[in-house]
């Protein structure tokens, strides 16, 4: 098969929504449709013991959230899909963005009875800096809601997208009965079924169908005539180019829980999801027909298993075709490095691949070599533009709490803190670690991590600190200058950059006022530009 036609199969797509919408068990319906696994699991469900397959961290297990990314890959009608189950809870926000930098589209994740909240609509704000195309999903229909028309009107004033309804809900809550397919103009009607497919479907081809009415009563039948009616007279027909641009959204109805509105969602997004898409570089846009390959890094996790301690760099890649054993350029250490057992990922589940296309994300064991936003070609030096990176808005220092442990606690925070959940700054005397979050979560999950993967056992006292910036500056003498005068202030990253932590937005005014040569960053974006 050519690499045109293996980037023709591929979908890449994050699923993103605020916490408790109801995005991994979506994510476990979709791999279930796909015929991935064979029954699924709710997440907070005491009736099934089987965890959530995309939450492995025992965490995420015991809170019932998502904290990590996971990354899962299957073949549906000759479609091969990749899906990157993002974090929900705000703190874990920063991961979420970097991911949603290897994705080509997203599927957003509503609520139907909370509507637009605030963690969807900082997501939408990242979707809007690459205007990447996204589908919304309006869940938990079968729970009483609001009104599917002021939903839809939310969306547009709130989020400031165009919507395109492509299924509507028939009923909500005690009276929610399916919905129908608009994009295909057919009725699924599903029994409630929270493990398993129903395979008895009712298929109606169109709204005049006499058995409309048989199956789902006179008046649900009428009302969803008019609704559609209503929805052709209203919306603009939906247009691929303007949703492939990200000016409008389609709309889906269904219950994830319960398998209604699913089928219709996933057959729709092979139908009009985009393919990989180009992407930027320092050099040149790459392009995915590009023949010489070429990826970025956008998340490292160590100890996805465990029992053989194994650190993992998540790779997207953007060009050419990538090939097991052969050598390629890590642009930042200049180097050649080749992977023996580069795998792709179902959940927790690892398989070996001799191949894979842009498009794809595989998994790449890594001792130690790689960093997010690295990039690794086939030769030429260029690098992947835009993986975002934000100061952080809590500072605590992380104190040893066992002596003879301290390897495993310095081994542990250098690994997390790589992973990208937090950043760490060294301060002296004395080789204080200062960690830095977006979220009070990360320090709960860094504290559980060390504990339970490292078997070290740390605390954390709170710092008061209003921002961490790195300085740049043409007069080096300047930056060591202000690094004497402000000793106590000042914490060397894990690149021995210097970082200002700065105790309030006023001192650090004052600073930028004080030294006009140095140029005070909020974000470490600019430390990959020199580094």
């Amino acid at each position: 098969m050519s690499l045109e036609e293996e980037i023709n199969k591929r979908r890449t797509f994050g699923i993103i929504s605020h916490p408790d919408a109801g995005k991994t068990t979506l994510t476990e319906k979709l791999l279930l449709f796909g015929g991935a696994i064979q029954s699924a699991g709710a997440v907070k469900s005491n009736k099934i013991k089987k965890a959530a397959t995309s939450d492995f961290m025992e965490i995420e297990k015991q809170r019932g959230i998502s904290v990590a990314t996971s990354v899962m890959a299957f073949n549906y009608k000759d479609t091969k899909i990749n899906i990157l189950d993002t974090p929900g809870h705000k703190d874990f926000a920063e991961d979420t963005y970097r991911t949603l930098t290897a994705v080509d589209s997203v599927i957003m994740v509503i609520d139907c009875a909370n509507g637009v909240e605030a963690q969807t609509k900082k997501l939408m704000e990242v979707c809007r800096m690459r205007n990447t195309p996204v589908i919304v999903f309006i869940n938990k229909m079968d729970r009483e809601g609001q009104d599917a028309f002021d939903l839809l009107d939310e969306i547009e004033n709130t989020l400031d997208i165009k919507v395109r309804p492509l299924s509507w809900p028939i009923g909500i809550g005690a009276t929610f009965k399916g919905v129908y397919n608009m994009h295909e103009k057919h009725l699924n009607l599903f029994d409630s079924n929270k493990t398993k497919i129903e395979q008895d479907i009712v298929s109606i081809k169109n709204l005049d169908d006499p058995a409309l009415t048989d199956k789902i009563g006179e008046q649900a039948a009428d009302k969803l005539r008019e609704d559609v009616e209503l929805i052709e007279g209203v919306y603009d027909e939906f247009d691929e180019e303007k949703y492939k641009s990200g000016e409008i959204a389609p709309v889906f109805f269904g219950s994830a829980l319960n398998n209604f509105g699913v089928q219709e969602l996933l057959d729709t997004f092979i139908k009009i999801a985009p393919f990989p898409r180009s992407r930027e570089t320092n050099v040149k846009v790459v392009n995915p027909t590009d023949k010489d390959f070429s990826g970025f890094i956008f998340k490292i996790h160590a100890n996805l298993d465990p029992k053989h301690r194994d650190r993992i760099a998540f790779l997207r890649i953007c060009s050419g075709k990538f090939e097991r054993n052969k050598f390629y350029q890590h642009v930042r250490i200049d180097k050649k490095v080749r992977f023996n057992n580069p795998t792709s990922f179902m959940a927790q589940d690892k398989s070996v691949i001799d191949e894979a296309f842009p498009g794809d994300v595989i998994g790449l064991y890594d001792t130690g070599n790689f960093k997010i936003g690295d990039t690794l070609t086939e030769g030429e030096n260029m690098e992947f533009q835009g993986i975002p990176s934000f100061s952080p808005e809590i500072f605590k220092e992380l104190i040893n709490k066992d002596p003879m442990k301290t390897k495993q606690l310095e081994k542990g925070i250098q690994q997390l803190t790589d992973e990208g959940v937090a950043q760490l700054f060294i301060q002296q005397p004395g080789n204080r670690k200062i960690v830095g979050t977006v979220g009070e979560l990360q320090f709960e999950v860094i504290q559980y991590r060390l504990k339970h993967e490292y078997g070290a056992s740390a605390e954390f006292q709170p710092k008061n600190f209003h921002k961490a910036c790195w300085m740049t500056s043409d007069n080096d003498e300047k930056i060591d200058e202000f690094a004497r005068r402000k000793a106590q202030y000042i914490a060397k990253d894990k690149d021995d950059n210097y970082v200002f932590l700065a105790q309030t937005a006023f001192l650090l005014q004052s600073a930028e006022a004080d030294y006009p040569e140095i140029t005070f960053h909020t974000t470490s974006e600019f430390k990959r530009a020199i580094a």
